[in-house]
């Protein structure tokens, strides 16, 4: 079926102007004091294999108007006591200057031990109170659980941990993503904490197929886009693009598995801040806007529960509806950009088999298997600022994603532009 091209805006029956004006109406779930915070849920320190100091970076994202933001190193929280060499370390002794320069020798700890300087890492309980401000700014405790399945790396963020998690391994890259979800999910309930896993970059290593991804339980959410330059978003002839996973998953999800959506996020994954080029992973690459009524951990986790989110490279948006009958999208307009969104879906009755994709000699790769173009599927493209789309009821969910013609500045992959993804909204398994 080919998409329907809207050149001028398709307004579901209701100006956009209209649906802003009457946001409950609209769409009840949405508290009226709700807004939009901008936050990013990725990011790495001297902690692990980040190349500055957690304040410093804290600092960067909150002068650069972010609202939220969780340091999300490897294996480990931010806390207890650490020492690190004070310059033969990932930032060296450029970061060391920066670090005295900005926050002065009587916060910045250092002492001499079997020769060398070291300096003590403060812990996100010692630091957090220099950043946090009511309604202005929130840092969110989290940790990369890096596991592998053999030589397949397996990350997977946990958002607003209290107790850190060991990986768990598993038989399968499936069984390690399910272990490390479950010990995420175990700790939600023993504490009653907010907290929620993501699936990180699942194409790092060609490592996590839609086949493993689709039939995780409990997970609800992936990065759909990450600002490594390492983790080939767009895929390659043999290996699909997040975009693709991501509706191959939610078609499976949604019409045969009974396991919920899949929402996805866009996050940096920032290592590099002394450094910014397209060899580095930067900070401000990719983040999500999350509506909520308050700054507040439980408010944000709870919006993107239900989906309340969307994700970005650049893109922002002024509003997003999803009605029972209606997708409307308005875009927040920069001068001299054009704007393209595609409404993405697949329909009721689609062709849901697959096939493998052979090597030269035809056997099985181990990657993500070949759909129908039935799934996923472009539904509408609409020109201009204010999309939307009207139901026909035959869909199993439907996504809009939004193109510019601004290319991303410092992207991780050259050629880049800019792009927002909105979540699905689900219609019923068909």
């Amino acid at each position: 079926m080919k998409a329907l091209r809207i050149l001028l805006p398709s307004l579901c029956g209701l100006s956009l102007l209209g649906s802003l004006q009457l946001r409950a109406a609209a769409d009840p779930a949405i508290p009226d004091d709700a807004r939009w915070w901008k936050g990013n849920l990725h990011t790495h320190s001297l902690w692990s294999d980040g190349d500055d100091y957690p304040e410093m970076i804290v600092d960067w994202y909150k002068q650069h108007d972010y609202q939220f933001l969780a340091l999300s190193d490897h294996n480990i929280l931010l806390q207890g006591d650490k020492w690190i060499d004070a310059t033969n370390n990932k930032g060296g002794g450029v970061a060391l200057e920066k670090y005295l320069g900005r926050f002065g020798t009587n916060w910045v700890q250092l002492r001499q031990a079997k020769g060398k300087q070291q300096l003590r890492l403060k812990t996100l309980k010692e630091f957090r109170g220099h950043f946090e401000e009511p309604g202005r700014f929130l840092l969110i405790h989290s940790e990369e659980i890096t596991d592998t399945y053999k030589l397949k790396p397996v990350h997977l963020n946990a958002t607003n941990l209290r107790d850190f998690i060991k990986p768990r391994g598993g038989t399968s890259v499936l069984d390690v993503i399910q272990n490390d979800v479950d010990a995420v999910l175990e700790q939600h309930r023993r504490t009653g904490q907010p907290m929620f896993p993501h699936l990180n970059h699942p194409n790092f290593g060609w490592a996590v197929t839609a086949e493993d991804l689709m039939r995780v339980k409990g997970e609800r959410f992936f990065e759909v886009y990450n600002g490594h330059p390492a983790v080939h978003n767009e895929g390659d002839a043999t290996h699909a693009g997040t975009d693709r996973v991501w509706d191959i998953i939610l078609t499976m999800r949604l019409a045969d598995l009974g396991l919920g959506p899949l929402y996805g996020l866009a996050n940096d994954d920032a290592h590099n801040y002394h450094k910014r080029s397209s060899a580095h992973s930067n900070p401000g690459r990719g983040w999500v806007m999350v509506r909520a009524p308050r700054l507040a951990t439980t408010d944000l986790i709870a919006a993107m529960e239900a989906g309340e989110f969307y994700a970005s490279s650049g893109v922002r948006l002024r509003d997003v509806r999803r009605g029972k009958d209606c997708y409307r999208i308005g875009i927040e307009a920069e001068e001299g950009v054009s704007y393209t969104t595609q409404f993405i879906g697949t329909r009721g009755g689609s062709d849901r088999s697959s096939e493998p994709i052979l090597d030269g000699k035809g056997e099985p790769l181990p990657v993500t298997r070949r759909y129908s173009k039935d799934i996923g599927a472009v539904l509408a493209e609409v020109e201009g600022t204010t999309p939307s789309y009207t139901l026909k009821g035959d869909e199993i969910y439907v996504r809009a994603r939004i193109d510019s013609s601004k290319l991303k500045s410092n992207p991780c992959v050259k050629g880049e532009f800019e792009r927002a993804w909105t979540q699905p909204l689900v219609i019923g398994a068909k």
